[in-house]
Protein backbone atom coordinates (compact mmCIF):
# COMPACT_ATOMS: atom_id res chain seq x y z
CA UNK A 1 0.00 0.00 0.00
CA UNK A 2 2.90 2.74 0.88
CA UNK A 3 4.51 1.36 -2.48
CA UNK A 4 1.10 2.41 -4.41
CA UNK A 5 0.74 5.66 -1.97
CA UNK A 6 4.23 6.36 -3.42
CA UNK A 7 3.50 5.69 -7.11
CA UNK A 8 0.38 8.05 -6.83
CA UNK A 9 2.45 10.75 -5.35
CA UNK A 10 5.32 10.63 -8.23
CA UNK A 11 2.44 11.07 -10.56
CA UNK A 12 0.19 13.37 -9.05
CA UNK A 13 3.88 15.58 -9.01
CA UNK A 14 4.76 14.60 -12.56
CA UNK A 15 1.22 16.09 -13.20
CA UNK A 16 1.39 19.27 -11.26
CA UNK A 17 5.11 20.05 -12.99
CA UNK A 18 3.69 19.52 -16.20
CA UNK A 19 0.51 21.72 -16.06
CA UNK A 20 1.58 24.25 -13.83
CA UNK A 21 4.00 26.31 -16.02
CA UNK A 22 1.18 26.07 -18.99
CA UNK A 23 -2.22 26.76 -16.05
CA UNK A 24 0.72 29.99 -15.30
CA UNK A 25 1.27 30.82 -19.14
CA UNK A 26 -2.58 30.97 -19.81
CA UNK A 27 -3.28 32.88 -16.87
CA UNK A 28 -0.50 35.54 -18.06
CA UNK A 29 -1.79 35.79 -21.47
CA UNK A 30 -5.29 36.12 -20.08
CA UNK A 31 -4.09 39.22 -17.86
CA UNK A 32 -1.97 40.56 -20.13
CA UNK A 33 -4.56 40.79 -22.68
CA UNK A 34 -7.05 42.76 -20.51
CA UNK A 35 -6.09 46.33 -21.53
CA UNK A 36 -9.70 47.57 -22.28
CA UNK A 37 -11.86 50.26 -19.67
CA UNK A 38 -14.61 50.22 -20.99
CA UNK A 39 -16.74 52.15 -23.60
CA UNK A 40 -17.50 55.31 -21.84
CA UNK A 41 -13.57 55.88 -21.93
CA UNK A 42 -12.90 56.11 -26.12
CA UNK A 43 -12.93 59.06 -27.79
CA UNK A 44 -13.46 59.74 -31.60
CA UNK A 45 -11.23 62.45 -32.37
CA UNK A 46 -11.99 65.64 -34.40
CA UNK A 47 -9.94 67.95 -35.65
CA UNK A 48 -11.27 71.24 -37.01
CA UNK A 49 -9.96 74.90 -37.75
CA UNK A 50 -9.35 76.82 -34.67
CA UNK A 51 -12.30 79.62 -35.80
CA UNK A 52 -14.75 76.52 -36.17
CA UNK A 53 -13.88 75.06 -32.51
CA UNK A 54 -16.89 76.85 -30.69
CA UNK A 55 -19.02 76.46 -33.42
CA UNK A 56 -18.73 72.59 -33.61
CA UNK A 57 -18.95 72.70 -29.70
CA UNK A 58 -22.27 74.50 -29.64
CA UNK A 59 -23.72 72.59 -32.54
CA UNK A 60 -22.41 68.72 -30.96
CA UNK A 61 -23.82 69.25 -27.25
CA UNK A 62 -27.14 70.78 -28.63
CA UNK A 63 -27.84 67.71 -30.58
CA UNK A 64 -26.82 65.25 -28.20
CA UNK A 65 -27.10 67.00 -24.85
CA UNK A 66 -24.03 66.57 -22.55
CA UNK A 67 -21.02 68.93 -21.51
CA UNK A 68 -17.53 70.06 -22.48
CA UNK A 69 -14.40 70.00 -20.01
CA UNK A 70 -12.63 73.16 -19.66
CA UNK A 71 -10.71 74.07 -23.05
CA UNK A 72 -7.06 74.52 -22.32
CA UNK A 73 -4.42 75.09 -24.97
CA UNK A 74 -1.40 72.55 -24.86
CA UNK A 75 1.17 70.59 -26.70
CA UNK A 76 -0.57 66.69 -27.63
CA UNK A 77 1.99 65.32 -29.77
CA UNK A 78 5.59 63.91 -29.46
CA UNK A 79 7.17 66.80 -31.42
CA UNK A 80 6.34 70.29 -30.73
CA UNK A 81 2.75 71.90 -31.63
CA UNK A 82 -0.04 73.89 -30.35
CA UNK A 83 -3.90 72.86 -30.17
CA UNK A 84 -7.03 73.82 -28.34
CA UNK A 85 -8.34 70.52 -26.71
CA UNK A 86 -11.32 69.39 -25.04
CA UNK A 87 -13.69 66.87 -24.36
CA UNK A 88 -17.46 66.45 -25.56
CA UNK A 89 -18.90 63.79 -22.94
CA UNK A 90 -22.44 63.42 -24.33
CA UNK A 91 -25.02 60.53 -23.39
CA UNK A 92 -23.92 58.75 -26.26
CA UNK A 93 -20.79 59.44 -27.73
CA UNK A 94 -17.58 61.27 -26.16
CA UNK A 95 -15.37 63.83 -28.53
CA UNK A 96 -11.69 64.25 -28.27
CA UNK A 97 -11.73 68.10 -29.97
CA UNK A 98 -8.52 69.02 -31.31
CA UNK A 99 -7.95 72.70 -32.82
CA UNK A 100 -4.75 72.93 -34.60
CA UNK A 101 -2.95 76.07 -33.71
CA UNK A 102 -0.36 74.78 -35.63
CA UNK A 103 0.75 72.90 -38.51
CA UNK A 104 -0.54 69.22 -37.78
CA UNK A 105 2.42 66.66 -37.32
CA UNK A 106 2.00 63.74 -39.40
CA UNK A 107 0.07 60.92 -38.55
CA UNK A 108 -2.42 62.91 -36.12
CA UNK A 109 -5.50 63.40 -37.96
CA UNK A 110 -5.53 60.07 -39.55
CA UNK A 111 -6.16 58.48 -36.34
CA UNK A 112 -9.96 57.70 -35.98
CA UNK A 113 -10.55 57.62 -32.06
CA UNK A 114 -8.71 56.88 -29.20
CA UNK A 115 -9.07 53.71 -26.66
CA UNK A 116 -8.20 54.03 -22.61
CA UNK A 117 -5.95 51.00 -21.44
CA UNK A 118 -5.43 49.77 -18.48
CA UNK A 119 -1.39 49.88 -18.90
CA UNK A 120 0.42 51.55 -21.48
CA UNK A 121 3.80 48.89 -21.98
CA UNK A 122 1.34 46.10 -21.77
CA UNK A 123 -1.43 47.06 -24.62
CA UNK A 124 2.20 47.91 -26.96
CA UNK A 125 2.82 44.84 -26.27
CA UNK A 126 -0.64 43.67 -26.99
CA UNK A 127 -1.17 45.20 -30.21
CA UNK A 128 2.10 44.39 -31.38
CA UNK A 129 1.29 40.45 -30.55
CA UNK A 130 -2.17 40.96 -32.51
CA UNK A 131 -0.27 41.83 -35.76
CA UNK A 132 -0.86 45.85 -35.49
CA UNK A 133 1.62 48.64 -36.24
CA UNK A 134 2.94 50.62 -33.93
CA UNK A 135 3.27 53.75 -36.22
CA UNK A 136 4.06 56.44 -32.81
CA UNK A 137 5.85 54.93 -30.04
CA UNK A 138 5.02 55.91 -26.56
CA UNK A 139 5.08 59.43 -25.38
CA UNK A 140 4.18 61.64 -22.79
CA UNK A 141 1.00 63.54 -23.00
CA UNK A 142 -0.15 66.30 -20.32
CA UNK A 143 -2.58 64.18 -18.74
CA UNK A 144 -0.70 60.66 -19.38
CA UNK A 145 0.76 58.39 -21.92
CA UNK A 146 -0.15 57.93 -25.61
CA UNK A 147 0.86 55.84 -28.96
CA UNK A 148 -0.94 55.30 -31.82
CA UNK A 149 -1.44 51.97 -33.83
CA UNK A 150 -2.65 50.69 -37.10
CA UNK A 151 -4.55 47.66 -37.70
CA UNK A 152 -3.97 45.54 -41.08
CA UNK A 153 -6.15 47.35 -43.52
CA UNK A 154 -4.66 51.01 -42.85
CA UNK A 155 -7.03 51.18 -39.65
CA UNK A 156 -5.52 54.11 -37.38
CA UNK A 157 -6.26 54.46 -34.06
CA UNK A 158 -4.73 55.87 -30.48
CA UNK A 159 -4.31 54.31 -27.19
CA UNK A 160 -4.21 56.29 -24.08
CA UNK A 161 -3.77 56.10 -20.65
CA UNK A 162 -4.24 58.57 -17.71
CA UNK A 163 -1.79 59.24 -15.02
CA UNK A 164 -4.72 60.09 -12.69
CA UNK A 165 -7.52 57.38 -13.40
CA UNK A 166 -10.96 59.22 -14.68
CA UNK A 167 -14.46 58.17 -13.56
CA UNK A 168 -16.94 58.53 -16.28
CA UNK A 169 -20.71 57.94 -16.01
CA UNK A 170 -21.80 55.02 -18.43
CA UNK A 171 -23.07 55.90 -22.12
CA UNK A 172 -27.01 55.87 -22.34
CA UNK A 173 -26.21 54.00 -25.82
CA UNK A 174 -22.96 52.56 -27.11
CA UNK A 175 -22.06 54.30 -30.07
CA UNK A 176 -20.46 52.57 -33.25
CA UNK A 177 -16.49 52.65 -34.58
CA UNK A 178 -17.96 52.41 -38.06
CA UNK A 179 -14.60 50.64 -40.02
CA UNK A 180 -14.39 50.37 -43.73
CA UNK A 181 -12.13 47.79 -45.06
CA UNK A 182 -11.38 45.71 -48.37
CA UNK A 183 -12.39 42.00 -48.55
CA UNK A 184 -8.64 41.43 -49.27
CA UNK A 185 -7.66 42.73 -45.82
CA UNK A 186 -10.87 42.16 -43.49
CA UNK A 187 -9.90 38.97 -42.44
CA UNK A 188 -6.32 39.80 -41.12
CA UNK A 189 -8.16 42.84 -39.77
CA UNK A 190 -10.72 41.12 -37.74
CA UNK A 191 -8.40 38.70 -36.55
CA UNK A 192 -5.85 41.21 -34.80
CA UNK A 193 -8.50 43.40 -33.49
CA UNK A 194 -10.28 40.72 -32.08
CA UNK A 195 -6.99 39.23 -30.07
CA UNK A 196 -6.44 42.45 -29.08
CA UNK A 197 -9.56 43.69 -27.53
CA UNK A 198 -11.00 40.07 -26.50
CA UNK A 199 -13.95 40.93 -28.33
CA UNK A 200 -16.61 38.67 -30.49
CA UNK A 201 -18.16 39.33 -34.08
CA UNK A 202 -21.88 39.01 -32.51
CA UNK A 203 -23.35 38.92 -36.93
CA UNK A 204 -21.42 38.74 -39.83
CA UNK A 205 -23.80 39.29 -43.08
CA UNK A 206 -22.33 38.16 -46.09
CA UNK A 207 -25.07 40.49 -48.10
CA UNK A 208 -26.14 43.45 -45.83
CA UNK A 209 -27.78 45.92 -48.07
CA UNK A 210 -26.15 48.18 -50.15
CA UNK A 211 -28.43 51.14 -49.19
CA UNK A 212 -25.85 51.29 -46.10
CA UNK A 213 -23.21 52.53 -48.10
CA UNK A 214 -24.74 54.85 -50.37
CA UNK A 215 -25.16 51.95 -53.23
CA UNK A 216 -29.09 50.72 -53.09
CA UNK A 217 -28.54 48.61 -56.70
CA UNK A 218 -26.16 45.81 -54.67
CA UNK A 219 -25.15 44.37 -51.30
CA UNK A 220 -22.27 44.51 -49.45
CA UNK A 221 -20.39 42.49 -46.05
CA UNK A 222 -21.25 43.98 -42.78
CA UNK A 223 -20.25 42.57 -39.48
CA UNK A 224 -20.75 43.46 -36.19
CA UNK A 225 -18.03 43.17 -33.07
CA UNK A 226 -18.35 43.88 -29.21
CA UNK A 227 -16.08 44.03 -26.76
CA UNK A 228 -15.11 46.24 -23.53
CA UNK A 229 -14.13 49.54 -26.29
CA UNK A 230 -17.31 49.30 -27.48
CA UNK A 231 -19.14 48.55 -30.18
CA UNK A 232 -17.49 47.90 -34.04
CA UNK A 233 -19.18 47.88 -37.00
CA UNK A 234 -16.84 46.84 -40.22
CA UNK A 235 -17.84 47.20 -43.49
CA UNK A 236 -16.23 45.51 -46.28
CA UNK A 237 -16.39 47.02 -49.80
CA UNK A 238 -15.12 47.54 -52.90
CA UNK A 239 -14.25 51.13 -52.10
CA UNK A 240 -16.51 52.26 -54.67
CA UNK A 241 -18.52 55.00 -52.06
CA UNK A 242 -20.71 57.76 -52.85
CA UNK A 243 -20.04 60.77 -50.65
CA UNK A 244 -20.24 60.78 -47.46
CA UNK A 245 -19.96 57.15 -47.01
CA UNK A 246 -16.40 56.24 -45.77
CA UNK A 247 -15.56 59.46 -44.35
CA UNK A 248 -17.83 59.16 -40.91
CA UNK A 249 -15.76 57.68 -38.37
CA UNK A 250 -18.32 57.19 -35.79
CA UNK A 251 -22.39 56.07 -35.61
CA UNK A 252 -24.05 57.61 -32.70
CA UNK A 253 -27.20 55.43 -31.89
CA UNK A 254 -29.96 58.22 -30.58
CA UNK A 255 -33.97 57.27 -29.30
CA UNK A 256 -35.64 59.81 -31.69
CA UNK A 257 -33.81 59.82 -34.81
CA UNK A 258 -36.24 62.43 -36.78
CA UNK A 259 -35.97 64.79 -33.49
CA UNK A 260 -32.25 64.44 -33.16
CA UNK A 261 -32.06 65.38 -36.65
CA UNK A 262 -34.00 68.39 -35.98
CA UNK A 263 -32.07 69.72 -33.14
CA UNK A 264 -28.72 69.31 -35.24
CA UNK A 265 -30.35 71.44 -38.16
CA UNK A 266 -30.63 73.97 -35.76
CA UNK A 267 -27.69 74.09 -34.55
CA UNK A 268 -25.69 74.54 -37.79
CA UNK A 269 -25.62 70.77 -39.01
CA UNK A 270 -25.67 70.11 -42.12
CA UNK A 271 -28.10 66.64 -43.51
CA UNK A 272 -25.95 65.26 -45.78
CA UNK A 273 -27.74 61.91 -46.25
CA UNK A 274 -31.61 61.83 -45.37
CA UNK A 275 -33.22 59.42 -43.17
CA UNK A 276 -33.42 55.62 -44.86
CA UNK A 277 -34.49 52.58 -42.92
CA UNK A 278 -32.62 49.11 -43.43
CA UNK A 279 -33.10 46.19 -41.21
CA UNK A 280 -34.67 47.48 -37.95
CA UNK A 281 -32.83 50.97 -37.79
CA UNK A 282 -33.33 54.07 -39.38
CA UNK A 283 -30.24 55.89 -40.06
CA UNK A 284 -28.96 59.66 -41.71
CA UNK A 285 -25.42 61.71 -42.29
CA UNK A 286 -25.00 64.70 -40.79
CA UNK A 287 -22.02 67.41 -41.00
CA UNK A 288 -21.59 69.43 -38.20
CA UNK A 289 -19.63 73.18 -38.51
CA UNK A 290 -15.77 72.40 -38.93
CA UNK A 291 -16.56 69.08 -41.44
CA UNK A 292 -17.17 66.98 -38.92
CA UNK A 293 -18.96 63.86 -40.55
CA UNK A 294 -21.42 61.50 -38.18
CA UNK A 295 -23.62 59.05 -38.82
CA UNK A 296 -27.06 59.08 -36.95
CA UNK A 297 -29.65 55.77 -36.15
CA UNK A 298 -32.22 54.93 -34.21
CA UNK A 299 -32.96 51.52 -33.55
CA UNK A 300 -36.85 49.82 -34.08
CA UNK A 301 -37.89 47.51 -31.30
CA UNK A 302 -36.72 44.16 -32.24
CA UNK A 303 -33.13 45.63 -33.06
CA UNK A 304 -33.30 47.05 -29.81
CA UNK A 305 -34.20 44.36 -27.76
CA UNK A 306 -30.95 42.31 -29.81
Amino acid sequence: MDQMKLFASLALAAAVVTTTPAAAKDTAKSREAAVAVAPQYDTTHVYVAPEDVDKFVTSFLATFGGKSTKQVVATVTPTPSSTTSQLLQTPVGTVSLFGFKTPIPYPFGTERNGYLVTDMDQAVKAARAAGADVIVSTFPDPIGRDAVIQWPGGVNMQIYWHTTKPDYAAFERIPENRVYVSPDRVGAFSRSFLAFSRGKIVADDAKAPGVEIGRPDTTYRRMRIESAFGKMIVMVTDGHLPYPYGRETTGYEVADLAATIEKAKGAGATVLVEPYASEGRSTAFVMFPGGYIAELHSLGPKSAAR
